[in-house]
């Protein structure tokens, strides 16, 4: 099975790439997901993770197939063959 993970802005910058193909042998939950991809690249996991919540979501907004993960099952919610992940980072400013 293979999902697409897009990655916007700052988040392409980190990652050093626009887009990523996860290959994986079964389902797994969006968050299982995400922590596969930033274990690999230190600098995404700095920009992508919240610190302090150990959470993605207060630093980008999550697309599953076009649908932000709120109105689906937030970070629970399963990936399967075909997916495609966007993540969009969310600017802080004060």
């Amino acid at each position: 099975m293979a999902m697409t993970v897009r990655f916007i802005g700052a988040l392409r910058n980190a990652s050093g790439r626009d887009k990523l193909v996860v290959s994986v042998k079964e389902e797994l939950t969006l968050k299982r997901l995400i922590n596969k991809i930033v274990e690999e690249s230190p600098e995404l996991k700095r920009t992508l993770i919240d610190s302090e919540l150990e959470d993605p979501r207060p630093n980008a907004l999550i697309l599953v197939n076009g649908k932000e993960i709120s109105v689906l099952k937030g970070l629970m919610t399963m990936v399967r063959d075909g997916d495609e992940i966007v993540l969009v980072p969310v600017l802080h400013g004060g």
